[in-house]
């Protein structure tokens, strides 16, 4: 089944199911974007931005259909040295019901200016995932250095994404995993025994040798693999990650230091909590400060650990400790205009040349910061609609995505500073 229209539903963070069905039941049907026209230009953004107007970006590959222009995962270069170091990648789904079957399809696509161009990097067609259950929700994205290749994550497993010049169709391959046992899971799950186990949280190491790989899908058997290259480069595996304590799925995951090629350390966050893994001794402890039942959607580690939850936010106190933000105040319900910190948040992020700026995406919207979290305020021009992934940009904009599409905006212009008008 493809991505349906419908209604959005009550919002709700109680248990694995419902917290990674929800996402699925409440897409609220929204208006298309238009065709890209060719008469789109740098200056045309330039000129909404500068006047503190949002953008909305009709360049990525597709049909355009219903959640078509939602950016699912945005990857960046692992090179701390990159070539390109404003160069960053988008997965999209063209899962809509109004697309025939056969044209489905992800698509990887790259920018190199901000987000308001991409180029198409490769087409993946059906054979490499499902669409019947929730495919194109939470699939993940890796980047091998130089964007040479990629890691994809899907329901049918993970695979290695090789585009292939002047053609839009890459050359794939399995990445071994898991499979589905002969013995009955501890659930039910719709899959049958030997299928691949759905892979989740991917990450690549800076120079591109290693890679940690999560798989696990309502089956409370989540499981974290290592892999190395080989002569051929191809990806190999090398053992299971001793077992994360906890049976809930695997949401998001990072290293402690983005730059370093022998990381020291991995968070994983999972429908329930946060763990750190010492990747030297191979043990796990469990992130100090988040609370019961907070699924953990996204993540960023500029300047210590910073989370996004269900329900919140949480701010970096010491190694391995967080505390959940309850003095800033998020407008949490748009028709009542109701404010405080139980934010159903998605992703956070946070501006690596000025840390004093973050950006936080979620059920209600799309919130920034420019004192380090102290005062929030509600991008209220964008759609009514929840919001998923962002990337802060080296100019100071902003690249948005949810449902309803995905903008360019720039809230830290001078021209969307607050203003009184005087009265003549």
């Amino acid at each position: 089944m493809a991505i349906p229209h419908t209604p959005r539903c009550p919002s709700c963070c109680r248990g694995v199911f419902l917290l990674l069905l929800t996402p699925l039941l409440c897409s609220a049907q929204i208006p298309k974007s238009s065709t890209p026209s060719a008469t789109q230009t740098q200056e045309d953004a330039t000129d909404d931005l500068e006047s503190c107007r949002i953008h909305r970006v009709t360049t990525l590959p597709g049909t355009h259909q219903f959640a078509g222009d939602f950016i699912e995962t945005i990857a960046t270069d692992p090179d701390p040295a990159a070539y390109d170091p404003d160069a960053f990648w988008a997965l999209t789904a063209d899962l809509s019901e109004a697309v025939p079957p056969q044209d489905r399809a992800m698509y990887i696509s790259k920018s190199t200016d901000g987000g308001l161009r991409w180029a198409q990097v490769a087409r993946i067609d059906s054979r490499y995932f499902n669409a019947r259950i929730g495919e194109g929700l939470r699939n993940g994205l890796s980047v091998a250095p130089g964007g040479s290749s990629f890691v994809l994550t899907t329901q049918r497993g993970a695979f290695e994404i090789i585009p292939q010049p002047g053609s839009s169709s890459p050359l794939i391959k399995a990445i071994a995993g898991p499979r589905v046992p002969d013995t009955p899971p501890k659930v039910i799950i719709p899959k049958k025994a030997g299928e691949p186990v759905r892979a989740n949280v991917v990450e690549i190491t800076p120079d591109g040798r290693r890679l940690i790989l999560g798989y696990g899908y309502f089956d409370l058997d989540p499981q974290l693999f290592t892999y190395h290259r080989d002569a051929s480069g191809a990806w190999v595996q090398d053992a299971t990650l001793p077992r994360i304590p906890t049976d809930m799925d695997l949401l998001s995951m990072q290293f402690d230091d983005t730059k370093a090629s022998d990381p020291r350390f991995l968070y994983v966050g999972t429908g329930d909590q946060v763990f750190l893994l010492n990747l030297k001794s191979l043990k796990w402890s469990r992130v100090e400060g988040v609370g019961p039942d907070s699924a953990i959607h996204g993540m960023d580690v500029v300047g210590g650990l910073h989370l996004a939850a269900c329900w919140g936010i949480y701010y970096p106190t010491g190694p391995g400790m967080v505390r959940r933000v309850t003095d800033a105040h998020f407008l949490i319900h748009r028709t009542s205009d109701e404010a405080g910190s139980n934010l159903r948040a998605y992703s956070i992020e946070v501006d690596r040349s000025r840390t004093n700026r973050e950006v936080v995406t979620s059920l209600t919207g799309v919130y920034v910061t420019q004192d380090r979290g102290e005062t929030w305020r509600r991008l209220n021009d964008l759609p009514q609609e929840e919001f998923r992934t962002s990337h802060i940009n080296s100019d100071g904009t902003i690249l948005v995505s949810g449902i309803a599409g995905t903008f360019l905006v720039n809230p830290y212009s001078d021209a969307c500073a607050p203003r009184l008008l005087r009265r003549k």
